[in-house]
Parts: C-alpha cells; structure tokens; sequence
C-alpha cells in the first residue's frame, strides 16, 4: 500500500494479476495432477450459465464505472464513490464477477482445479486488493463510504 491511502490504493493491480495467475496455475496443475471428473450435462450447462452471470456482472460493474467517468483501475486512486448499478449488492462486483465466472468454468470445464484457484485468488484479492482499496476510499470519502459499508456486502450477503 502506499504511504498515503487517499492517494491511491496499490501499487500494483493485484486482482487482474492474481486472477490471471489462478488461470494459468490451474491449467498446470491439471497437466501435472488431472484432476477433470465426469459432469453430466446439465451440471456442465449450468457452469457455462454461471460462467456468462460473473461476466454480465462485471460488464456491469464495468459499464457503471465508465458511466460515472471513474477509473476501473485497482491501483489507481478512486475520484467518486460509486454505490449505484451493481455496487448496490456488493462493494466489488468486478471481484465477485470473476470468482463466479471462475467457478462456472470449472464446473462447465469439469476442471476442478479451476474453482480451488479461483477460489484461493477471490481470498488474496481480498487481502492483498480489497483491504487496501477500503482504507483507500474510507481516506477519500470518509463517512459517506461508512454508511454506504453498513449496508453494502463486501462480497455478497450481510453487510461486512
């Protein structure tokens, strides 16, 4: 983090990196330790509908930040605090995008790798990524980010 929060949150773009490198692990380690099992087809259509929910959700995300003319950047200091579109159910839709798209292409893949990495990217993105991001934007917007924190799931469901 840097030495200043309200400057920005990261140095570097953690969560495209650790999502990226979950991919790229998991297809290694399916070459070293096969791990693909039989899905029946409806189980593997149901992956690929779930795949396309995290990439909606993130072309959301996405199109209201561009909407609102703020960054989509991780690691680039935040100039509005955006609560509207899909930041109404969660704090970080983008990160819950690519956990549920990673999820469903290892269920349409029948490669378990695949959910394990991307599950282990969602839990450093949230440490390495979110925590920063929060002390970023509590810096910069003070007690309009508290209450938007009270009623808004950093991931999904309670408010935390």
């Amino acid at each position: 983090m840097s030495s200043n929060p309200a400057a920005r949150p990261n140095v570097l773009p953690w969560p495209p990196m650790l999502y990226g490198a979950a991919i790229l692990l998991a297809i290694l380690a399916e070459r070293l330790i096969p791990l693909a099992i039989a899905l029946p087809w409806a189980v593997r259509a149901a992956g690929g509908a779930l795949t396309l929910l995290g990439v909606a959700c993130d072309l959301w995300a996405v199109a209201t930040l561009h909407g609102a003319r703020t960054t989509i950047l991780p690691h680039r200091a935040a100039t509005r605090l955006i609560t509207h579109g899909p930041f109404r159910f969660t704090r970080n839709p983008i990160y819950v995008g690519n956990t549920i798209a990673m999820i469903g292409l290892g269920v349409a893949f029948a490669a378990p790798w695949v959910i394990v990495f991307g599950l282990v990217a969602a839990i450093l993105v949230d440490r390495l990524a979110i925590r920063r991001e929060e002390a970023h934007l509590a810096a910069r917007f003070g007690a309009v980010w508290a209450q938007y924190c009270r009623r808004t799931p950093r991931w999904l469901g309670r408010a935390g």
